[in-house]
């Protein structure tokens, strides 16, 4: 979520008020699309038919159905259960409508925000869900998980202030985005955890477990296999289903999780029918591994979707934690070292472009030479950032053929030789004659070939490389602990960023537990241009903003940027159906998509 721009009002402006209106609506961008007396979403079938099994997949195993905490493997879709206070809309860029709240007002200067609880809203159990239940959540969500709370790091209180109102109040003025991410905030019953369990224990909130949780959302757990699955059947007299947020919407009357050892063997059981729909990752699959006979017997349908809500800067991430990526013309060199057109011929069949920015594929990507609003705000951190900036435009090292390749190791190799390494029986050392050593750490099985082709050019510089693959949970441990050397992984970016930003790149991230700043990066040049991008006062200014971060974050070669691909690869056994016309920023599966038994009846297979 983003840096919020103009919060959308119910209604239009109107004369100063004593008290803050109340509003059906918050967008970061403008106006929200639907007036307050909306009876749907225009991308949905209100008259969707409701039945049918939607089986998805996962990987690794789970350990707990409480995602409250950081520690251990919690199920997929437990997020089925809950409820948030708004809910988004898919044919806009940051904007959401009441769910649990039915109204929020904030004052001019963003002080604060108040929800106002629909009275109707209810658990699962039948009791109604409180303002207390609301700061409940709250105070457990910040007091047991680092990453939440550093999100909501300037919320100062949670405090009910009426029968169905709870107001936030903020260490600051002017963030324009906080009342909206304080609507994402997913309500847990307090009644329910503060209680005993079957055997009668205390429930605790704060440690793993397996006993199927109460919920308020449009399912709830039906079984629990542990390790294995989880599925999730349709609450028939679900509160909300008649908003409309939820209109054309949660259509499956069960959706459950099949869990797989890896990706190689995910593949093959969904070739094998035993599970519905698929996104794939992997260039190489997508390119041979589908040429099975439900596909062209029209069974399983292979489509793309574009991706038109997000950016995503892919790389290998070196850990400067460690002393030795701490030199910005070792990372530059390591740069240099990775042969992507080999890599992309090789691996991908070609169809993968380098990424050149944090904000790939977006309007927010840097490009060119900084001229208008960006320039300005480049000058006015100008003390702390690189000069270079303003003179060069960043730019991959060269790629082509076989004499491109040399010479990018060979400008790898001067650079490490300027950084204060030389080689030594073929070893790369530093001034003491320590070898310079990497233990790329993964995960995913897929990535294994990725490492690989990396490793040869690195040991051609006299690189010692390792390419260790650990088991899931051993290595969110180690992530957790930033116990690694270099990973492959990730950022991915909404179209109107902000406070999240802070846990990308933010100094106080660096080094907190479960923050997402995996490189370690410590800059306040970059803590400067994160608060410009934060309180951004319009589109313009948020875009130029953006534009200056991500110049000065490719600007120190924090990272050795991969591959990007602008849509989405799916493949799914042919028994779904979805609207005519998909939402502009999501294919919204499986949210508005329905069974369709006829298609089911010709496809066969799972009921």
């Amino acid at each position: 979520m983003g840096a919020a721009l103009v919060i959308g009002t119910f209604g239009g402006p109107g004369p100063a008020q004593a008290e803050p209106q109340w509003r059906h609506g918050l967008s970061l961008l403008g106006q929200p699309k639907y007036p307050a007396d909306f009876k749907r979403f225009d991308y949905v079938n209100p008259d969707a038919p409701k039945g049918g099994l939607l089986r998805l997949s996962a990987s690794g195993t789970f350990d707990s159905l409480n995602d409250t905490i950081p520690r251990g493997n919690p199920a997929a879709g437990l997020s089925l259960i809950y409820d948030t206070l708004m809910a988004p809309a898919a044919d806009e860029v940051a904007t959401e409508y009441g769910l649990i709240a039915e109204s929020v007002r904030y004052p001019d200067d963003f002080a604060s925000v108040t929800y106002k609880l629909r009275p109707e809203a209810k658990w699962h159990d039948g009791q109604k869900i409180t303002a207390d239940d609301v700061v409940w959540s709250f105070e457990q969500t910040i007091k047991n998980n680092p990453r939440q709370a550093f999100y909501y790091s300037h919320v100062k209180s949670a405090a009910k202030t009426g029968d169905d109102e709870v107001t936030f109040t903020f260490d600051q003025a002017g963030n324009r985005e906080l009342p909206q991410i304080v609507g994402q905030l997913r309500i847990m019953p307090r009644h329910w955890w503060t209680g005993t369990d079957a055997s009668g224990k205390p429930r605790d909130i704060s440690q793993g477990t397996l006993e199927v949780p109460l919920g308020s959302g449009p399912y709830k757990v039906k079984q629990v296999v542990p390790g294995r699955s989880i599925s999730f059947e349709r609450v028939k007299d679900y509160w909300g289903k008649d908003l409309p947020v939820n209109i054309g919407t949660n259509n499956f009357d069960e959706q459950r999780f099949e869990y797989f050892r890896d990706d190689t063997v995910e593949l093959e059981a969904f070739k094998g029918d035993q599970y519905d729909f698929r996104i794939e990752s992997s260039a190489k699959d997508w390119a041979t591994a589908y040429d099975f006979p439900a596909v062209k017997q029209g069974k399983v349908i292979l489509e793309e979707f574009a991706n038109r809500a997000s950016g995503q800067m892919q790389a290998f991430i070196p850990n400067l934690r460690r002393p030795k990526f701490q030199d910005q013309r070792v990372r530059k060199a390591l740069d240099y070292a990775l042969d992507f057109e080999g890599m992309n011929r090789t691996l991908f069949f070609g169809q993968y472009k380098r990424t050149s920015s944090y904000f790939q594929n977006t309007e927010l990507a840097s490009s060119g030479l900084p001229q208008g609003r960006e320039l300005a705000i480049l000058e006015s951190v100008k003390d702390k950032i690189p000069a270079g900036v303003f003179t060069t435009p960043y730019q991959n090292p060269p790629q082509g053929g076989e004499e491109e390749r040399r010479s990018n190791l060979r400008e790898a190799a001067r650079l490490l030789k300027e950084a204060g390494y030389t080689v030594k029986d073929r070893k790369l050392v530093n001034a003491k004659g320590e070898p310079f050593t990497i233990e790329i750490l993964i995960a995913n099985p897929a990535f294994e070939r990725v490492a690989l082709f990396y490793k040869p050019a690195l040991e051609r510089l006299g690189i010692t490389v390792n390419v260790r693959q650990v088991d899931t949970s051993q290595y969110i441990n180690r992530l957790r602990a930033r116990d690694f050397d270099m990973i492959i992984s990730g950022w991915g970016q909404s179209l109107s960023p902000g406070n999240e930003q802070r846990d990308f790149w933010g100094s106080a991230a660096a080094d907190r537990e479960g923050s997402a700043n995996y490189a370690g990066i410590k800059d306040p040049g970059i803590d400067a241009l994160i608060e410009k991008v934060i309180y951004a006062k319009d589109r313009e200014e948020l875009v130029a903003a953006t534009h200056a971060l991500d110049r000065v974050l490719l600007a120190y070669d924090f990272v050795i940027p991969t591959w990007n691909y602008p849509n989405y690869r799916t493949a799914r056994w042919n028994r779904f159906s979805h609207p005519d016309k998909l939402p502009e920023y999501s294919f919204a599966f499986p949210d508005i998509w329905w069974w369709d038994a006829q298609k089911a009846a010709t496809t066969g297979g799972a009921p």
